[in-house]
């Protein structure tokens, strides 16, 4: 893989690279989702799917409680949120928590800002624009992996679970 690194004022600029070797352990798909885990509250968090056309990070209230995380954490939101097919969703607040990801080689924690809703996903958690312009990911739905940086400067490849990305696609047909 290519990838040159250069520090300028407290950040990297990286030219990130996917290459045939990316395509090596991918079963081949018919345009599936890229779907990671991640560390969250301190716990694995499977089934977090990447969202480019997300304009929020959200949690939904499933995972809120599978996390058993208080109520109390939830600051309250005044916005509108609607679903993929137009439709309210109701809000039950957001909050901020420390996620990491990680290739098991190297890793990296920010703390991202939740939208917590109500409402059915075959996800428990959305990574959308905010988080990937800020952790400056670059994800391939053709080679199912997402890379971003270390604070080092060390290029993390996030695997997509191509098994859980299918599972979740077809349990989000059903329930339409």
């Amino acid at each position: 893989m290519s990838v040159e690194a250069q520090r300028t004022d407290d950040a990297f600029v990286v030219d990130m690279v996917f290459t045939k070797a990316d395509l090596e352990d991918v079963v081949p798909h018919d345009n599936d989702l890229l779907v990671i885990s991640a560390v969250t509250a301190g716990r694995k968090v499977h089934r977090v799917l990447v969202d480019q056309g997300s304009s929020t990070d959200v949690m939904f209230w499933t995972t809120f409680n599978k996390l058993q995380l208080s109520p109390d954490m939830l600051r309250p939101y005044d916005g509108c949120f609607y679903g993929f097919a137009g439709d309210h969703v109701e809000v039950r607040g957001y909050l901020e928590l420390r996620t990491t990801f990680t290739d098991g080689t190297a890793s990296r924690t920010e703390s991202i800002r939740y939208l917590v809703v109500n409402a059915f996903s075959a996800y428990n958690m959305l990574l959308g624009r905010p988080t990937l312009n800020r952790l400056g990911a670059t994800p391939s739905t053709r080679h199912m992996k997402m890379k971003l940086l270390d604070l080092t400067g060390k290029v993390i490849t996030i695997k997509s679970n191509e098994k859980e990305a299918k599972r979740c696609y077809e349990n989000s047909l059903k329930a339409r």
